[in-house]
């Protein structure tokens, strides 16, 4: 049964972090996580999402907690996890890595295990049906000239991490214009949430988490 915390910067407020306490329902110190941090270029495990992410888990007393990048490591060390964490970067970059590797049917397979996932941003984006609003905004990401933007497909629709954040996405339209006009073109609906708003999705429920 699929169990995933969608987001744009992680366990960023309590209610996501109880949302996610709910769906591992287990003693964190027991449990082993891995970070995925191939989509942070650069930066790997010094982005600041991913550095987040570990001090959240530290937190809430979860010890075993791997970095893996799937770019230049085994991706079979994802087997070894009860919370998988795909951290945020380039969409492009992480999609590419994630097939390459064949961390993608692990990640897969692991999520029909009961396995938590969680998304950060371009995570978010890469567990979801496929990455065209990606291309809608940022074409510029894609240096790798990847042409098939299918994606992981753990669920249905298509969402926008950073809804409201315009200095992310600098334009002469808003962000909620030019995602209307990727609705209208590709005749499907987007799931906004800001940074504070995640979505749960627990087996077949899928719940909004709010701010507030």
């Amino acid at each position: 049964m699929r169990k995933i915390v969608l987001t744009s910067t992680g366990l960023a407020t309590p209610k996501i972090t109880e949302a996610f306490l709910g769906l591992i329902g287990r003693n964190p110190e027991e449990l082993t996580a891995g970070i995925i941090t191939t989509a942070a270029v650069q930066l790997k495990e010094q982005a600041r999402p991913t550095v987040k992410m570990k001090q959240a888990f530290d937190s809430m007393g979860l010890r075993r907690v791997k970095m893996i990048d799937v770019e230049f490591e085994d991706a079979r060390q994802l087997l070894e996890c009860d919370v998988i964490c795909i951290s945020g970067g380039n969409p492009f970059h992480l999609l590419h890595h994630l097939r390459q590797s064949g961390a993608d049917r692990i990640i897969t397979e692991q999520s029909t295990q009961g396995v938590v996932l969680v998304g950060i941003s371009a995570g978010t984006v890469v567990l979801g049906p496929d990455i065209r609003i990606v291309d809608h905004f940022t074409p510029q990401m894609n240096q790798l000239g990847l042409t098939d933007f299918t994606a992981l497909r753990l669920y249905d629709t298509i969402t926008f991490p950073h809804y409201g954040r315009h200095d992310k996405f600098p334009h002469e339209e808003t962000i909620e214009a030019r995602i209307q006009q990727f609705e209208s073109r590709h005749q499907c609906d987007v799931m906004r949430i800001t940074d504070t708003e995640a979505i749960c999705i627990n087996g077949e429920s899928v719940e909004k988490i709010g701010s507030v």
